[in-house]
């Protein structure tokens, strides 16, 4: 409702209360002046132009213009400078509103408190967004990964430690890469404010995740190699030193733990460390060449994540619905979709290879390292698997001739599948919300079942034994699709 709100704000004029004078037939005509106020009337005699509150309006009104797209925009936290600038200058609108004489006129009463409530609205848009808790939750994660990038990498090297004196741990590696994957499930409501912040966060966490992996890469190298191979190796050790450096600086730089560089700046060192390597003559040597070759590689690596400063403020990445990866993974759950209501409706009919074929396609999708985007791969690719074992647990049923010897037990576990795959089908047709009876009713049932394969006794038999467990497991992964289904993450 915000969003609509402010958006009606933006594509049209504020009339200044023009609806409600226009019905004042008693008074005087004047002569219409431009803007989108009309000229007023009093009982003094007709003003030569608007009336001196409306022009005031008017003029505050370009200002609330002006600023509702910066507020409409704005992905920080109320502690930044940007919220304090943005606050203050709508405080001062709204006491500029507050100071317009009215005359105790209704029409101009009514468009200053229309004024009034653009503002106050234009500020709860601003707090919300800065308050929301998906966009705290977004910054306590990057504060976990700085705390972990500033134990490991970065506090090491600013106590004078070089970066070839420690490793970086697959244990950090891991754990980076864990909070970047609790960052791409933060529901942002489709909110552009909090969107563009986990955007942000996003790109910086896994561009720093890169950066430590090429790093543990670069510890299994043979380098660097000795002086006395080449009279350039001197030169490219110092290099590779440097570059090392390097990447701690980069680190700190993109999860906001130096307050004295800029990214622009270490760009500009790298740059001259390629330049400096491109001047260096080792024709002469393989060997040489190929060790020139993997540094200049490693400062390639890093110059490529240094234009992240206004990554997702000045562009519109962080709107993955246009991403070509994420419409296309759209365009296999829309045939999936298809699939899925001929086979509810009609039964299976040879959907199984085209669903085997979408799987595949799933997954040569390329996902750029986005956590986002593999995750709406992983669930796309949950919703064929989910198509594929129902169509597998029906062909099975179908299939089933028991004997008159088959164990009780073996009996009782077939007859929890036959339920599960009558519920399967009511949860693959499920598109409600988890609020919803229909939600709780399907939970409760499928949660009997587990219930009831759990008295099964085996009674010592292998076949059933096994049986049961696999049912156990299809009942479960059926609990946690519908819970998939019914949690609103969004890109």
């Amino acid at each position: 409702m915000a969003a609509r709100w402010l958006c009606s704000l933006f594509r049209k004029p504020f009339d200044g209360g023009k609806r409600t004078m226009d019905h004042g037939s008693q008074q005087p005509h004047t002569q219409q002046m431009p803007g989108p106020f009309t000229g007023f009337a009093g009982p003094q005699g007709p003003y030569p132009g608007q009336h001196p509150a409306l022009l005031r309006l008017d003029e505050v009104q370009r200002e609330i213009a002006a600023l509702g797209p910066q507020v409409c925009s704005y992905s920080g936290l109320q502690s930044d400078r940007e919220y304090k600038r943005l606050e203050r200058e709508l405080t001062r609108l709204l006491l500029e509103v507050d100071k317009v004489e009215t005359e105790g006129r209704p029409e101009l009463q009514q468009a200053r408190k229309r004024a009034a409530g653009e503002v106050e609205g234009l500020l709860r848009y601003l707090e919300g967004n800065a308050t929301h808790p998906s966009r705290l939750a977004i910054e306590e994660l990057t504060q976990e990964v700085q705390n972990l990038l500033n134990e490991g990498v970065v506090g090491p090297f600013r106590q004078g430690q070089a970066q070839d004196a420690f490793e970086i741990s697959e244990e950090l590696v891991e754990a980076v890469q864990d909070v970047a994957m609790r960052l791409a499930q933060v529901k942002t409501g489709g909110s552009v404010p909090l969107r563009k912040a986990r955007y942000k966060a996003l790109t910086r966490v896994c561009a720093v995740q890169e950066l430590l992996e090429g790093r543990v890469r670069t510890q299994t190298l043979a380098l660097p190699l000795s002086d006395d191979t080449h009279e350039a190796v001197q030169r490219i050790n110092q290099v590779m030193a440097q570059v090392s450096g390097a990447r701690c600086q980069e680190v700190a730089l993109l999860m906001g733990l130096s307050g004295r560089d800029s990214c622009a700046h270490l760009a500009r060192v790298l740059t001259e460390l390629l330049v400096e390597l491109d001047a260096l003559d080792v024709s002469s040597n393989a060997a040489v060449r190929n060790y020139r070759k993997q540094v200049v590689e490693e400062i390639n690596g890093l110059l490529k994540h240094l234009d992240l400063e206004v990554e997702g403020e000045d562009t519109r990445r962080y709107d993955l619905a246009q991403n070509d990866s994420i419409r296309e993974i759209e365009a296999i759950r829309g045939r999936v979709s298809v699939l899925r209501e001929e086979v509810l409706r009609h039964g299976a009919a040879g959907q199984g290879t085209e669903l085997q074929g979408l799987l595949t396609h799933l997954d040569q999708v390329d996902t750029g390292r986005n956590p986002c985007i593999r995750e709406a791969r992983r669930r796309a690719v949950l919703e064929v698997q989910a198509l594929i074992t129902f169509l597998d647990l029906w062909e099975a049923l179908g299939r089933r001739n028991p004997g008159p010897d088959e164990p009780p037990p073996h009996a009782s576990v077939w007859r929890v599948l036959a339920s599960l795959g009558n519920l399967q089908a009511q949860v693959l047709g499920f598109d409600g919300k988890r609020a919803d009876k229909s939600y709780m009713v399907l939970e409760e049932l499928l949660t009997k079942q587990l219930l009831a394969l759990d008295a099964v006794d085996p009674q010592g038999d292998q076949g059933t034994k096994t049986a049961r467990k696999q049912a156990v497991k299809h009942a479960q992964n059926i609990l946690n699709y519908l819970d998939m289904k019914t949690d609103e993450w969004e890109y």
